[in-house]
């Protein structure tokens, strides 16, 4: 009886000590996730309209370039919360750090694709401490942000063409 208790014990233990990390993203899937492929050839429609979506949503457009299809936006996100301030000024002092904003940068590359177009977008999110200095740095590879997304910019060339 100990025997059994002690290995359902070391089990537990076992399972409890392993972390769950999502397996690593291949290029090819990756690439997947950030592009969509629009039902109209009208490529400077889907370069307003991804303009649009992203203003909607907090964006600042840096930067356009409808020859070649290229867009790049961000946004600036506060993380600042008085008590985490509080909290670690309290512990550090004047050296104390904390994460004060998150900077999300987009580009996107808007082409022809027969009679269709295609929109490759990548977005990637800069942390900084309140020094201002590069805390981390990280793609976003969540599926469901791209579809959010995406699923926008199909409404609003919907709304573009049904003229409403």
């Amino acid at each position: 009886m100990k025997k059994l208790y002690f290995i359902v014990v070391s089990c537990f233990c076992f399972v409890g000590c392993y972390q769950m990390t999502s397996p690593e993203m291949t290029q090819m899937q990756i690439r997947e996730i950030q592009t969509k492929v629009c039902e109209t050839k009208e490529v400077k429609a889907v370069l307003k309209e991804m303009i649009n979506v992203l203003q909607d949503d907090g964006f600042i457009v840096k930067n356009v370039s409808s020859d070649l299809g290229l867009l790049s936006a961000e946004q600036d996100i506060s993380l600042e919360r008085s008590s985490d301030i509080f909290f670690h000024m309290f512990l550090e002092g004047d050296r104390a750090r904390w994460k004060k904003h998150s900077l999300i940068e987009v580009s996107a590359n808007v082409s022809e694709f027969g009679e269709k177009t295609r929109v490759r977008a990548n977005f990637q999110v800069k942390t900084f401490d309140n020094f201002g200095q590069l805390v981390e740095v990280y793609p976003v590879v969540d599926g469901k942000y791209y579809q959010k997304f995406f699923s926008k910019i199909d409404k609003g060339l919907f709304l573009q063409k049904e003229k409403l």
